[in-house]
């Protein structure tokens, strides 16, 4: 009888770890964060990169030097986040909030800024070639200073990073 109940115990320990195991492998495979709060989080250096990150807030947050390279973040607000050298080439910021966000020369290449809120943001030393600012809210100095070193076209979108921010 006893014998019979450790084998029991046994094969329930065994199947409850190999459900664990399975979990575990399938978030390492699939790790999405969906609407998370980094607001005032110190995360220089970090690697984001390829995630999902879809409405989540980095409200002054410091991300210097972090990866952000093909992220989907779409809707976050990165509302006076330091961003310096940040990568975000290939990211997805669609109706993003960067305001009062310091984006020094950070890597915007092929990024899609469509519909973001961008009007007292830091761009000085930015790469923006093929970012799509299609109906980005800028400063007209800002938007004059990107002019000036603007080109490319978003693989994406198809829009050429000077028309999408109406340089002459």
């Amino acid at each position: 009888m006893k014998c019979r109940l450790d084998n029991r115990i046994s094969t329930i320990l065994l199947g409850l770890l190999l459900v664990a195991i399975a979990i575990a492998s399938f978030g390492a495979i699939a790790s999405p964060a969906w609407a998370n709060d980094y607001n005032k989080e110190f995360l220089i250096g970090a690697d984001f990169s390829g995630k999902v990150l879809t409405d989540s807030s980095f409200t002054k947050a410091n991300l210097r030097n972090s990866n952000l390279s093909h992220t989907n973040l779409r809707g976050v607000s990165f509302f006076g986040a330091n961003l310096e050298s940040v990568n975000l080439e290939g990211a997805d910021l669609r109706n993003a909030t960067l305001d009062t966000a310091r984006l020094t020369k950070a890597n915007l290449t092929n990024a899609i800024l469509s519909g973001a809120f961008a009007f007292n943001t830091k761009f000085e030393g930015a790469i923006i070639d093929g970012a799509d600012f299609t109906d980005v809210l800028l400063r007209q100095d800002v938007q004059q200073q990107l002019c000036k070193i603007a080109s490319g076209t978003n693989p994406t979108t198809g829009r050429e990073t000077r028309e999408t921010l109406f340089c002459p």
